[in-house]
């Protein structure tokens, strides 16, 4: 296959994935430790010549079940389908999770899912996978559906060089501490985000640095500070310094402040995905504006500094974009 699918569900399923190997999971970060999955997912796919697809979930289950959403989420469903074309799978399906669908029993997630809808030739899922009411569906439940039902079931562990797991709460620990290179360590790609380009409060611009603000999920746990960043907006690839947290100003739920070095464009509206591509400071407290525009200017140069002699971490990085 040459196109990419997304589905949002598996009610009619398009000829051309039937038979499909699939891998099932959360992926919340497709983090190194996922793309080990991945890579197995395309290499038994080739091999039987079938496509490979990405069977996931939204929002993440953990949210669903708890009073308010909580979860700092490291790629929501958008992302999540763009990791996986960049990574070169054939198709994501990304079903809806609520409550309802907790309840489904586990034999009838494969018997509707994987059989009926998807007729899969194999499934890979990491070793700690369940699914289905009362997380019934183990890997070892998963396999003997296989045996059962004439499709292969693969268990993978998630391990790193120093045999310690790659996990997602690695990952967002190390965002929260602002440990951006340990984080993109451990993803393999720069991390980004996207959001809704919004009106803040115009002290940007009246200090000579305007930015473009996005609203941050109460969930949000990026440690406040100043970073460099690579943005692509308007269909463009931008260079710039941002911000989270205001500890001079009102800092209650503060917006995430990108500025975009030689560019200022109304772009109130538009969605901007912004990479972090290294943390320069923590967020300080300035005796006055003065000392303020001398830090900011002082941020934008180490920003610069950071962005030019920022490389790939691999090939996803590469083909995500944000990096040449």
């Amino acid at each position: 296959m040459s196109t990419f699918q997304r589905l949002s569900n598996l009610d009619a399923v398009p000829a051309s994935l039937r038979g499909a190997y699939i891998a099932i999971g959360n992926f919340d970060g497709f983090h190194r430790g996922h793309q080990m999955v991945l890579s197995a997912l395309k290499d038994r796919a080739d091999a039987a010549g079938v496509p490979a697809m990405v069977l996931t979930f939204e929002p993440h289950p953990r949210d669903v079940f708890a009073p308010a959403p909580f979860m700092f989420r490291l790629t929501e469903g958008d992302s999540k389908a763009r990791l996986a074309e960049a990574f070169g799978v054939d198709a994501v399906t990304i079903l809806k999770f609520d409550r309802d669908f907790s309840q489904i029993e586990a034999e009838d997630f494969v018997s509707r899912f994987l059989i009926d809808a998807l007729g899969v030739t194999g499934v890979i899922v990491g070793s700690d996978f369940h699914f289905g009411r009362q997380r019934r569906g183990t890997p070892a439940f998963l396999k003997a559906a296989g045996d059962a039902n004439g499709f292969a079931v693969e268990t993978l562990d998630l391990m790193d060089e120093g045999d310690e797991v790659i996990s997602s709460s690695r990952i967002r620990a190390a965002l929260s501490e602002g440990a951006v290179s340990a984080a993109n360590r451990l993803l393999g790609y720069h991390w980004f985000f996207d959001g809704c380009v919004v009106k803040g409060d115009q002290r940007g611009r009246e200090l000579g640095y305007p930015t473009a603000n996005t609203m941050t999920h109460a969930s949000f746990q990026l440690a406040q500070g100043v970073y460099a960043v690579r943005a692509k907006v308007a269909g463009r690839l931008l260079d710039g310094v941002a911000a989270f947290g205001k500890p001079m100003f009102n800092n209650q739920r503060p917006p995430f402040e990108t500025h975009l070095f030689d560019f200022d464009e109304d772009i109130y509206g538009q969605t901007i995905s912004v990479a972090l591509i290294g943390h320069i400071r923590g967020q300080e407290v300035f005796s006055g504006l003065d000392e303020l525009i001398t830090a900011m200017d002082r941020d934008s140069r180490k920003a610069r500094e950071l962005i030019s002699t920022a490389r790939p971490i691999g090939a996803l990085d590469s083909k995500l974009g944000f990096i040449g």
